[in-house]
């Protein structure tokens, strides 16, 4: 008996090929490191999307720091409205230039799941406690392919592990390569639209902080992209498209085929970003409580080396399967932790508990 979602996937891969941009990234070309049967009714991003939605790290971003560390209000960012408000824009970008949008959904959803607890702050201090410098964009891609399902992974596609793992950038220019460069457009899209919602959104939550006016914006940057957080946005993604319109197919690529802003506006952008850097990221009181921070993730980096078997078991057991050394559980069980489940540790572990009969 023919059941009626049959050929469900099948449509959709033929109505990729009908309808999307020769450049864009194809659903039945994907490919896995293991091998396994198709969905019958998604395709393969389709499919990678789903997985990361439903994994464990996905939902933990809810309860790790964005910028502001236990913020006083209900309005600033978490790492998970910041995944969805970059999810969204790349999807709006990818749909006008006929780019596939599952793509660019899957490797959304997915970009930030290695970062730690307390954001940039918690980055810095892990790296401290190793001695080396601690990439989230490693650490996400060792979460889909190694830490969950309980040490097979997630068996993403090549293209959506492609793109989480490139869409870190360098400081100075959101285009420049710092891990390299996605091979699909639809990675490049997530790498430059990451840093539109950050800027903006970083900005919004500056200003309702009281860490900056909207006057001590830098004039030239604010002349060229607006005035209002939404004329920003505005700019930024229709400059991004505009600029890109070769990627609908409607004429020849560059050579590379890499996505960029036009000029005005790409120095625009990042005079806004290294003004952040300058006056949020690391020179504001949202920083005030960056010292405890460290303390908290040195002792708990200490305290876990010296007492490995406290570990969970699953993290133990994937260290010895792979032969690692106790390090990598150690830095994995700490990168994973939310801020409220980090600071509840440190405390049962280290502030002392008033004994009563």
């Amino acid at each position: 008996m023919t059941r009626p979602h049959t050929g469900v996937r099948e449509w959709i891969e033929a109505d990729e090929r009908a309808r999307l941009s020769p450049l864009a990234a194809f659903s039945d070309s994907a490919r896995r490191a293991r091998p396994e049967p198709p969905s019958p009714v998604r395709s393969s991003f389709q499919r990678d999307r789903d997985r990361i939605l439903h994994s464990k790290p996905f939902r933990r971003l809810k309860h790790k720091t964005q910028v502001f560390i236990s913020p006083q209000g209900d309005h600033y960012r978490t790492r998970l409205t910041h995944t969805l408000e970059v999810t969204q824009i790349a999807r709006t970008v990818a749909r006008a230039l006929r780019l596939n949008e599952d793509l660019v959904e899957a490797i959304g959803l997915g970009h930030d799941l290695g970062h730690t607890p307390f954001g940039h702050a918690g980055e810095t201090a892990l790296s401290h406690a190793m001695g080396r410098a601690f990439r989230h964009n490693e650490q996400s891609l060792r979460i889909v392919d190694v830490l969950e399902r309980n040490g097979t992974g997630l068996n993403l596609t090549d293209q959506v592990r492609e793109g989480i793992y490139m869409h870190s950038k360098a400081r100075r220019d959101i285009t420049m390569r710092a891990w390299g460069t996605a091979s699909t457009l639809e990675g490049q899209i997530v790498k430059l639209c990451d840093a539109i919602a950050y800027i903006n959104h970083d900005i919004d939550d500056a200003i309702r902080g009281g860490l900056l006016r909207p006057d001590d914006l830098p004039r030239q940057a604010i002349e060229v992209l607006g005035e209002t957080h939404g004329q920003r946005l505005d700019t930024m993604v229709c400059d991004l498209i505009d600029h890109n319109w070769w990627a609908t197919g409607a004429e020849p690529p560059p050579d590379p085929p890499e996505l960029s802003m036009s000029p005005d506006v790409l120095k625009a952008t990042n005079a806004l970003r290294e003004f952040l850097y300058e006056r949020v990221y690391f020179g504001s009181k949202a920083k005030a409580d960056d010292g405890k921070v460290h303390m908290m993730i040195e002792l708990l980096y200490r305290h876990f080396m010296n007492h490995p078997e406290q570990l969970p078991a699953d993290l133990l057991r994937i260290n010895q399967e792979r032969s690692e050394p106790i390090e990598r559980a150690v830095v994995d069980y700490i990168a994973g932790m939310t801020d409220r489940f980090a600071l509840k540790v440190f405390n049962d572990l280290y502030v002392p508990r008033t004994w009563s009969a």
